[in-house]
């Protein structure tokens, strides 16, 4: 069955291998850019993006075609070989195998896209450790179960 409109909000958060801080500032922007090309060539819509040194967030609505895990591994494959293709990181670059995926309702975009946007900040009073504690607990998740 078609879907004629649709809701569909996914904040993303991909980490690094072994959480390794290897997103420098300098080519931070650039990997947003292309991050966000991948999600908008794809019939979908970046709201918010930030690459922190070793895990990155995004925000995006997707086309009902496309499922989580199909975006997200487009994503990963794609950024990957652009990285390392471009040597935007020191050494070869990957993020793990496994990524978050939370859904957003329409009433919340606004926040969480002011939450992705001002990671810098927010890092300043909390690790990624802890941010990633936090949203398993909003989220009723424990670390390790599916």
């Amino acid at each position: 069955m078609e879907i004629k409109y649709n809701n569909l909000y996914t904040h993303f958060v991909f980490t690094t291998q072994d959480r390794f801080p290897c997103i420098t500032p300098k080519h931070r922007e650039r990997i947003e850019k292309y991050i966000t090309g991948i999600v908008n060539n794809h019939d979908c819509r970046m709201y918010a993006i930030y690459a922190n040194p070793e895990h990155a967030h995004f925000l995006v609505s997707r086309d009902p075609a496309m499922s989580e895990k199909a975006l997200a591994e487009m994503i990963a494959n794609a950024s990957e070989i652009f990285i390392n293709g471009n040597k935007l990181c020191a050494g070869k670059f990957k993020w793990q195998d496994s990524c978050s995926a939370f859904s957003v309702s329409k009433g919340d975009i606004d926040k969480v896209c002011k939450y992705i946007l001002h990671q810098p900040e927010h890092h300043k009073r909390r690790t990624f450790a802890e941010e990633l504690d936090t949203f398993m607990k909003f989220y009723q998740h424990t670390l390790g179960v599916k």
